[in-house]
């Protein structure tokens, strides 16, 4: 009976440290898994950050490039307003010139033009 004591104690303390091993397991895998919802948890946080901040210089680049578009538009304008003033100086020129012209054929032409007013005046 004494070996058959020695067994039942011997697998009693197998047993024993068996149940203690897979108890260890247990344990080490609730703090896997415990380890791994704190890195998701930390993971999700990263992401809402990364996603802050990525809407933050999507703004500041939007801003930047509405901030160059007006500069070059006030360029363009300012260039087109340079050109329309050289054009209105021209035509008012080449206005004045004409004006001289017909003034001119006006004033040479003028005793010649009375003339004739008074000659059909004086035939009707």
């Amino acid at each position: 009976m004494n070996d058959l004591s020695n067994g039942i104690i011997e697998l009693s303390i197998m047993s024993s440290m068996a149940e203690s091993k897979v108890t260890g397991i247990i344990q080490s895998l609730n703090s896997l898994e415990d380890d791994l919802d704190s890195l998701n948890i930390k993971v999700d946080d990263m992401k809402k950050q990364l996603n802050v901040k990525a809407l933050t210089e999507i703004d500041t680049l939007l801003e930047k490039t509405r901030e160059m578009a007006t500069k070059e538009a006030e360029i363009m304008i300012n260039a087109s307003k340079e050109k329309a003033a050289a054009e209105s100086v021209k035509i008012a020129q080449e206005g004045e010139a004409i004006l001289s012209k017909i003034q001119s054929n006006v004033d040479a032409n003028f005793d010649e033009a009375v003339n004739h007013v008074v000659s059909t005046v004086l035939k009707a």
